[in-house]
């Protein structure tokens, strides 16, 4: 996979142009940008250093290295995204990482660069805040105060390194506002109003299903209802996002691990906190679990009426030159990792029902670096078979097919590589790859 990665890196980089805009999904095996946010460009540059990471070819790193200092400022600084996460800690913060590691020199001074950006990205990302009705909160999406969108849970990260890192948020008559207590409290959001258990509210609904977005009567508070932008309905569950639940609530339990317990009483102690991250993660996988192909990989929206003419699809391999309904494998990419990541962390504690989730995590993976998912060619993707957003119709459909099929996005190329560099890493015994690391 790393040979080929680098073949499409490199070819990517020879055809770039920065006044097109960030590359955020394939037209017909090419590249193209898509003027919605510029959320992609961090998975951009971050694969060029996960590529470093991997195979140690240092011009991979330099470049990415440049590309961030050339390029990434004005996300450390943007006021009007949910994209922190993704963005600033998937460059600047591999960059710290790798120097942290011994992987590269260490440089004072650009050790102080990516801190100080990781710093503000952090502080920034916090300040986009609605308050609910009991007093917490969480952060709103670009769609506005109302709006909570399950894919902010990754960018947690953003807020984790810079309370790692010993930053605050300076608000009004200079009042100090932990980073710590938003993560938290967005956390607990995301887990009480975009995922469903079953069970008390949710009893006329399935344990695991996720909600892309959550809208609130910004005036006082109060939630209304589940809502959607790139799923099929706000009754149904866009997989894309329940992956970013999967992952996200998986990396937030490693992260917890470092923090004092002394600054986690004040948000309710460590065992309340774990217990709303786990509950909502492992709900989220089972669903993912159990409305998945055969081989791991899901269709874009468990609730996509095309499915009804696939028959038993969950029973076999998916299909992604099906007629009816396009597999998204940027969601498998992503939800390897989470089902992995929870497993472990499950496994550490004794719970050794955390194999299953670790099994499943590496069969998907597997199935994601066959030739069926890899590219070839002159295609300039890693990961084929993606979806961005079906209800816009901004994917392509290529002559032959009445659904999408064969293309790339740069979310689902930087995860694919992240989740191996994951795996990799364990299978040689190296060091853990952890967006907040080295961990002692």
């Amino acid at each position: 996979m790393w040979a080929r990665s680098a073949e499409v890196l490199t070819a990517l980089e020879n055809s770039w142009k920065p006044g097109d805009g960030s590359p955020v999904f394939t037209v017909d095996g090419q590249y193209t940008s898509r003027g919605w946010t510029e959320w992609t460009q961090g998975f951009q540059f971050g694969s060029l250093l996960l590529q470093f990471d991997a195979t140690g070819e240092r011009s991979f790193f330099d470049l990415g290295l440049k590309r961030t200092i050339d390029f990434m400022a004005p996300h450390v600084s943007h006021i009007g995204v949910h994209d922190h996460g993704f963005n600033n800690v998937s460059t600047y913060g591999n960059i710290r990482r790798l120097m942290l590691e011994g992987r590269v020199d260490r440089d004072a001074h650009l050790l102080d660069f990516c801190e100080l950006a990781l710093k503000t990205s952090g502080a920034v990302q916090a300040a986009r805040w609605s308050r609910t009705v009991d007093g917490h909160g969480y952060l709103y999406s670009f769609n506005g105060p109302h709006s909570l969108f399950c894919d902010t849970i990754r960018s947690l990260r953003a807020l984790a390194m810079g309370h790692k890192l010993g930053h605050r948020l300076m608000g009004e008559n200079d009042e100090p506002i932990s980073l710590l207590r938003r993560l938290v409290l967005h956390g607990r959001a995301t887990a009480i109003y975009s995922v469903f258990y079953g069970d008390g509210r949710d009893i006329y609904d399935v344990r695991g299903r996720v909600a892309h977005e959550s809208l609130f009567n910004t005036n006082d508070g109060h939630y209304r209802c589940p809502s959607t932008q790139q799923g099929y309905s706000p009754f149904s569950t866009w997989t894309r996002g329940l992956a970013w639940i999967m992952l996200g609530y998986a990396e937030q339990l490693e992260f917890l691990e470092t923090v004092n317990d002394v600054e986690l009483e004040p948000l309710g102690g460590r065992s309340e906190i774990e217990d709303f991250f786990f509950r909502a993660g492992q709900a989220a996988c089972d669903f993912y679990l159990e409305n998945t192909a055969l081989d791991g990989i899901p269709y874009w929206d468990t609730g996509a009426p095309g499915l009804a003419q696939l028959g038993d699809w969950r029973s076999r391999p998916a299909e992604p030159f099906n007629q009816h309904e396009p597999v998204d494998s940027s969601a498998a990419a992503i939800g390897c990792q989470g089902l992995i990541r929870l497993g472990n962390w499950m496994e550490a504690r004794g719970d050794l029902s955390g194999r299953r989730y670790v099994q499943a995590g590496l069969t998907t993976l597997k199935t994601l670096l066959s030739e069926s998912y890899l590219s070839s060619g002159a295609h300039q993707g890693l990961l084929v078979h993606s979806v961005y957003h079906r209800p816009r119709g901004w994917d392509y459909i290529p002559p032959g097919q009445s659904v999408p099929c064969g293309e790339s996005s740069q979310w689902g190329d930087y995860h694919l590589r992240e989740a191996a560099l994951t795996v990799q890493r364990i299978a040689e015994g190296k060091a853990e790859y952890r967006f907040d690391g080295p961990v002692a």
